[in-house]
């Protein structure tokens, strides 16, 4: 059980920052035209991709993370 409490905290933590990164990306690259034209829900479903992107990624990748000592 601790090892899935362990992975939870890894895939969340990972998941927040792509989620705030990928935001971050599409709303500068579109506030460079104008903030009022930005499409925020746009943005939020390309960053929700990028989101379930990283927790599969994260599932593929967890066991290969190297182990604190």
């Amino acid at each position: 059980m601790d090892k899935l409490k362990q992975f939870h905290t890894y895939a969340t933590e990972r998941a927040v920052k792509t989620f705030a990164q990928t935001m971050l990306g599409v709303i500068t690259a579109s506030a460079a035209l104008s903030i009022v034209d930005v499409d925020f829900a746009q943005a939020a479903g390309v960053s929700a991709l990028a989101t379930l992107m990283s927790l599969l990624t994260s599932v593929l990748q967890y066991d290969r993370k190297p182990s604190s000592a």
